[in-house]
């Protein structure tokens, strides 16, 4: 994807060098629109530097031929994103003022404009300012609301930049078709954690992070998204709602009470499939004989879900295997009665974390499909894509 990126005069100008690196990291192409307070704040040279395009400051530079520039951007960019946009950029966009290079872009754009506004907690508030959001937001601009906290300027309040994460995910959904707006998906992801006394607890290698991308991606096609999520590091991406849990019986509880919302169920969990029979109140000593440790089964959420859904459901679950994966995967899509199984060799350095992906699909009416070398992103896609064909079905066939 081709990014029209414009950095305007803010302190979080400084931010815009790592939402270029992390485009890029994606695999965009990013040319970067530095207005004149902009280049205050943050130099042409280092902005080239990153992108690696000429930055764009002057409404009459010379380019290498001749072309009518902001017209050619225009154009070629799939998208426009002012990051930050200050309360003046946004008030020319809101007016119609083209005076300089960015806000004659605005006025030639035709494509998705995204805008993450960064100014002072009394600015941000101004009735000025805020018609102004509700003018651009009328013509169909997405605004990315400012965080609160401490300001540049000593201030407490709502302004600073948003995380850029959420920047990010803005510049994808306004450039994914909504292809499931109006479905609500519910994702589980994660590890689940069994205590055994105060310090110990029986868990797994799952990073969650493919149940995020799953959400993550349902949520650019324009779902309500639930995600449920065990315990892992950093925070989950955006959802319209979250919960997190720690235990099976607890994921358990959360999916039941969610499921009978969701046109999709998907369960990229990795549920402990045991847990202690009883959890100790206090730390066991270390003595110098063997220690038992006696287990016993959690609930089966699949089969919990088999028997309370709707038909009208889909449900894709995750087999996670060692060895005899095909006929392991069938036999769970059997057992639990999902539409879509999800299966993939699992190891010490194979199949979490962020490494790439391979896996197979199975259905009950199709021929499996064997996907390679994805990332986490690209096989939430995938099965997305999947998703969408039963859904889309004239009929769906309970299993």
């Amino acid at each position: 994807m081709f990014i029209a990126l414009g950095i305007t005069g803010c302190i979080g100008a400084y931010k815009s060098i790592e939402l270029i690196r992390r485009l890029q990291q994606d695999g965009h192409e990013v040319q970067a629109v530095l207005t004149r307070h902009g280049a205050e704040f943050v130099t042409p040279l280092v902005v080239e530097a990153i992108s690696r395009h000429p930055v764009i400051t002057d409404m009459f530079q010379r380019a290498g031929q001749w072309e009518v520039e902001h017209i050619t951007l225009a154009r070629r960019a799939q998208v426009l994103c002012v990051s930050p946009a200050t309360a003046n950029i946004m008030a020319k966009f809101a007016h119609g003022i083209a005076d300089d290079f960015l806000t004659t872009l605005y006025l030639s754009n035709r494509n998705p404009v995204v805008i993450a506004p960064a100014m002072n907690t009394a600015m941000w508030e101004h009735p000025a300012t805020r018609r102004n959001l509700d003018i651009l937001q009328e013509r169909g601009a997405t605004m990315v609301t400012p965080d609160s906290g401490y300001l540049a300027c000593g201030e407490e309040g709502a302004g600073r930049l948003a995380d850029l994460e959420q920047i990010v995910e803005s510049i994808y959904t306004v450039t994914t078709p909504s292809s499931l707006k109006g479905r609500t998906v519910l994702v589980t992801a994660g590890p689940t954690a069994e205590d055994i006394d105060p310090v110990r607890f029986i868990s797994n290698r799952s990073s969650g992070r493919m149940g995020f991308a799953l959400a993550r991606v349902a949520a650019r096609r324009g779902a309500r998204t639930l995600l449920v999520t065990g315990p892992v590091a950093g925070r989950p991406f955006h959802s319209d709602q979250v919960r997190q849990v720690r235990s099976a019986a607890e994921m358990s509880a959360a999916v039941l009470e969610w499921a009978p919302a969701a046109d999709v169920i998907i369960m990229a969990a990795a549920v402990a499939d045991y847990r202690p029979r009883q959890a100790r109140t206090t730390k066991i000593k270390k003595t110098e004989g063997a220690t038992v440790l006696e287990l016993v089964r959690t609930a089966d959420i699949l089969l919990q879900l088999k028997a309370a859904r709707r038909p009208s459901q889909i449900v894709v679950g995750f087999a996670a295997e060692t060895d005899d994966i095909a006929a392991n995967a069938r036999r769970k899509m059997e057992a639990k009665g999902t539409h879509l199984m999800v299966a993939n060799r699992v190891g010490a350095d194979v199949g979490f974390g962020d490494s790439p992906t391979t896996f197979t699909l199975f259905r009950h009416d199709a021929t499996p499909r064997q996907i390679e070398g994805k990332s986490k992103e690209e096989a939430a896609a995938v099965i997305l894509d999947e998703v969408e064909r039963l859904l889309t079905a004239d009929s769906t066939t309970t299993p």
